[in-house]
């Protein structure tokens, strides 16, 4: 590695499927940041090792996929409130003896919603899908927008209970199982995997309205399952896209110092599907 250029990388494994290096690369030219950024494959029983070797080597930062959040969080020595919240971290930074874990994926949500999509979260009603950790990185940003309530529904009841009072007491916070709910919201989040599994959450269709926004988390070529289903029911739906794109532009932000702009990626990226 050489002394001048600056080394990022984002560590999962899987990982040959990041789109990570390709969204980096582009805010670096753009900003005229002088960085590299690579995929960085860990051992499932190796990551650790694997963080603190890239550190030797003079690595500054890393994004953290799946299944290594709850470890970047247990390992991180200084965490921001929002990963505090999530209890997982998506991103470190690392300082001579410092490393700095946050959560990107809430804030990249949220923008992507209210500046990209054009909806405000402040006074809506917004159901989130899902009590896992998709789910658990998203609540505080979207609570910090004050909506009108934001609903946490699940399968399993006692696991959106449990997220729920990680937040508890909070005025605009509710938990409910998929099978009651019956009323529509202004914003619904697909935060599970049912479309990994191309399924449909088990929801009434009576969650969507005209106006209703429903955003799934997952993204490909073709609408998913959920988005399929609720503009089937007169939603507007819209994938995780640029979700991905928003929480890079955050992590970038965080490592560098300067905010890239993300239209043009997005759209870039849009066209590769």
């Amino acid at each position: 590695m050489s002394n001048k250029t600056d080394h990022y990388a984002v560590i999962g494994n899987p990982i040959a499927h990041s789109k990570s290096p390709d969204i980096h690369a582009r805010f670096a030219a753009q900003t005229q940041q002088d960085l590299d950024y690579e995929r960085l494959l860990a051992p499932l029983d190796g990551f650790v090792a694997t963080v603190q070797k890239f550190i030797r080597n003079g690595g500054k930062g890393l994004n953290v996929t799946v299944p290594f959040k709850l470890e970047a969080y247990a390992l991180a020595t200084t965490l921001s409130e929002r990963a505090r919240a999530a209890g997982a971290v998506n991103t470190l930074k690392f300082d001579g003896n410092t490393m700095l874990g946050d959560n990107t994926d809430g804030v990249g949500l949220v923008t992507d919603i209210v500046r990209n999509a054009g909806v405000a979260v402040a006074n809506k009603s917004v159901l989130l899908l899902g009590a896992g950790g998709a789910a658990r990185g998203v609540i505080l940003p979207l609570l910090n927008e004050k909506p009108a309530k934001l609903v946490i529904a699940n399968r399993t009841h006692s696991k959106a209970v449990d997220l729920v009072n990680r937040f508890a007491p909070h005025p605009r916070l509710e938990v409910s199982d998929f099978a009651v709910l019956d009323d529509a919201f202004d914003i619904v989040i697909n935060a599970t995997a049912a479309s990994l599994a191309s399924e449909v959450p088990p929801i009434s269709p009576r969650v969507f309205a005209k106006h209703t926004l429903a955003y799934d988390m997952m993204y490909g070529a073709a609408p998913t399952p959920f988005m399929q289903f609720a503009t089937q029911h007169g939603a507007i739906a819209r994938d995780g896209l640029g979700m991905l794109v928003e929480q890079a532009a955050e992590s970038f932000y965080l490592w560098r110092g300067v905010r890239p702009e993300t239209a043009a990626v997005f759209a870039e990226l849009r066209d590769q599907l």
